[in-house]
């Protein structure tokens, strides 16, 4: 069977509403999802209901991070977004989430003279978990720019926004907390990263150990076979849950839906050991 564990809607940064996803999930083919917005799990309930019956979904989040000194994406799989802890944890990420929109916001009228209408600052408060992509296609549809990416990189990269980073360490007990496998997305480096080391990594893995984490996403769109076997081997060898996710943006990110590799190979749900405990 097909599956992608790592999918984002509109509730965070992707461009498909919950309804849209759903529509989509429902003809790709796939049987096993897993719906892992930015740091908010409000669309889990409603996604679930949309999904054809013969569909396995699993209710899940990604927590943006910094672990001790590490930056990261942390995924949590089976969550119960009903958890206090949980709650609590999401409410302080928008907190935080409003803050740096706060910076942005000035950045851009300060630096760059761009001013916000009301009809677009309303938009980006509204929002579950606004993030620097939803500035970049006001700018793109203000014809500041041809893409988000070249949006964010002329407008907000060089805006310093502080750390405003939920405790890595904190989430994955929340993670735990909620019934949830804490998993580290993504390790080598995410969408527009470079990709880091094998030594950096296996320095780096030695500290996700012991914060907690669980599990590691060997299968990714944007890694190759040889990344991609050096992450199984690692998983294997440290007794870590592999995990898969094509981490689908809709439009906002050049990625379709189930693909988890460069090479465009299949990846079948038996090769997704943490599957075994999921399903």
């Amino acid at each position: 069977m097909k599956a992608d564990l790592h999918i984002h809607s509109d509730c965070s940064d992707g461009s498909d509403s919950i309804k849209e996803l759903a529509k989509v999930v429902n003809e790709s083919g796939l049987k096993i999802v897993a719906l892992t917005d930015h740091d908010t799990t409000a669309g889990l309930v409603e996604f679930e209901k949309l999904l054809s019956d013969d569909i396995k979904f699993i209710k899940g989040i990604e927590l943006t991070c910094l672990a001790g000194d590490i930056k990261c994406h942390l995924l949590g799989y089976n969550i119960n977004p009903e958890t206090s802890e949980l709650k609590e944890l999401i409410l302080k990420g928008k907190k935080l989430r409003r803050i740096k929109l706060d910076t942005r916001i000035e950045y851009l009228k300060n630096v760059w003279k761009i001013e916000l209408t009301k009809e677009e600052s309303d938009w980006l408060y509204s929002r579950h978990s606004v993030v620097k992509t939803h500035l970049a296609n006001i700018l793109v549809n203000r014809g500041l720019a041809d893409s988000n990416l070249s949006a964010m990189k002329k407008y907000l990269d060089d805006c310093k926004t502080g750390n405003t980073r939920f405790d890595g360490i904190e989430a994955i007990d929340v993670i735990k907390i909620s019934g949830g496998i804490p998993v580290w997305a993504h390790p080598l480096g995410g969408e527009g990263e470079e990709h880091i080391s094998q030594e950096l990594f296996l320095n780096r893995l030695e500290k996700m150990k012991q914060y907690g984490i669980q599990g590691i996403e060997c299968y990714y769109s944007r890694y190759n076979k040889v990344e991609i076997e050096f992450l199984l081997k690692t998983a294997n060898e440290n007794d870590l849950y592999i995990t898969g996710g094509s981490d689908y943006h809709g439009t906002n990110k050049d990625i379709p839906l189930g693909k988890l590799n460069t090479e465009n190979m299949q990846i079948n749900s038996d090769k997704l050991s943490i599957l075994e405990r999921l399903c």
